[in-house]
């Protein structure tokens, strides 16, 4: 069974310069080769494009000519061209016209990674042995016991802090207990999930450190654009020593103090979902939800709430956790849910996001919105169980 673990890592100045070095050499592969093959696109467009390897056959001569590229994890250079040629196979294969071509990468992005697939090695409880880096400190290891190490990646956050994605293979995880129970679940903005049976789990509410977050962008919007000015007038007087944008750290300091607030809401969110979609699986053997589309939904007014909401994150630690418990998770169509009498089936008609609460013209039932629509979504299931 594969499963994804981030750790934390705390490198000393030698191995930040090293993995400086490493997210730059990606970069450089990845420019080089597609200005590559942009030219040999742009001579011929019948020319099939380069397999990845082709591409790994060129990374040789590539290091010969730029020998700070032998500082990099060999495999890391080879994801990279696995990446790009993804990428073109992407744009080939596309019909709809909404995939462009691979694009340059740009060193002004805020976000550094490389991936590698080299043999990364336990050394004790706080210590990793990594290609081209050593023994590395990182936060406790022991979530690695029984795991073999398939694939890792290094990311370099806004906020400076450096972390490590590991992609093991895991031993099979002891299976929850039976329950007998099963629930349909309507997800919701202002509480994420409402049961079948009536419980209702509010969204996560993010309301403080957003606040915060926002007056730090404010400040980095304003002392950025102070540094610019700064910066031109030095250009338009034709100052002997002119300055930069990194000459000026006020700038700086607001988006790093922007980044911890962002970050701390994702992993706050991403905590919450775990614990409320972890309780859910422990305590039904079915669960059945609807099979929305969640990116058309973000096209209207309420695409920030959904957004907060994480609808998707939910669904995803759903169907995972369901497959490694050994729960089943049925998502059916959500057509009319919230339109059809739980009691008697009669159909009312679509009605305003506004009314909460209605009472069925036929049957004279009295129904909560949600509940009804979670009660409907398990009816629907019913054929398949």
């Amino acid at each position: 069974m594969l499963k994804g673990i981030k750790l934390r890592l705390y490198p000393n100045k030698l191995q930040q310069d090293q993995l400086w070095q490493m997210f730059g050499n990606d970069r450089f592969v990845w420019n080089q080769m597609l200005a590559m093959m942009n030219e040999r696109y742009k001579n011929n467009k019948k020319l099939p494009f380069l397999s990845k390897f082709k591409l790994d056959c060129l990374l040789k001569p590539l290091k010969q000519e730029y020998p700070f590229l032998k500082k990099s994890d060999s495999s890391s250079l080879q994801v990279v061209n696995a990446s790009l040629n993804q990428a073109w196979k992407n744009f080939f294969s596309d019909k709809t016209g909404k995939v462009g071509k691979p694009r340059f990468h740009s060193r002004k992005y805020l976000k550094y990674s490389y991936t590698g697939k080299s043999v990364v090695q336990v050394i004790g409880k706080r210590y990793l042995k990594m290609p081209k880096l050593g023994y590395i400190k990182t936060s406790k290891t022991n979530i690695l016991k029984d795991t073999k190490i398939k694939r890792y990646t290094v990311v370099l956050e806004p906020t400076g802090k450096y972390y490590l994605s590991l992609q093991v293979e895991a031993k099979t995880v002891e299976k929850f207990k039976q329950t007998g129970r099963r629930v349909g679940i309507d997800v919701g903005v202002a509480d994420l999930a409402i049961l079948s049976n009536g419980l209702k789990y509010p969204s996560f509410d993010s309301s403080y450190y957003e606040k915060k977050a926002t007056n730090w962008q404010r400040r980095y919007s304003r002392r950025r654009h102070l540094t610019k000015l700064l910066c031109l007038q030095d250009k338009n007087r034709k100052a002997l020593n002119p300055r930069s944008l990194d000459s000026f750290s006020n700038w700086q300091k607001a988006q790093r103090a922007k980044a911890v607030y962002q970050a701390k809401i994702a992993f706050q969110r991403k905590d919450y979902l775990h614990k409320l979609t972890t309780h859910l699986v422990k305590q039904y053997d079915v669960i059945v939800i609807e099979d929305l589309k969640v990116k058309n939904l973000q096209k209207n007014h309420l695409a920030k709430a959904i957004a907060n909401a994480s609808w998707s994150m939910f669904r995803q630690m759903l169907e995972y956790k369901c497959q490694w418990y050994g729960k089943k998770l049925i998502a059916v169509d959500p057509k009319n849910t919230s339109r059809i009498c739980s009691k008697c089936g009669y159909n009312s008609g679509e009605k305003p996001l506004d009314i909460r609460e209605w009472t069925c013209p036929k049957c004279q039932a009295h129904h909560d919105r949600d509940i009804n629509a979670a009660i409907n979504i398990l009816n629907k299931a019913k054929p398949v169980l």
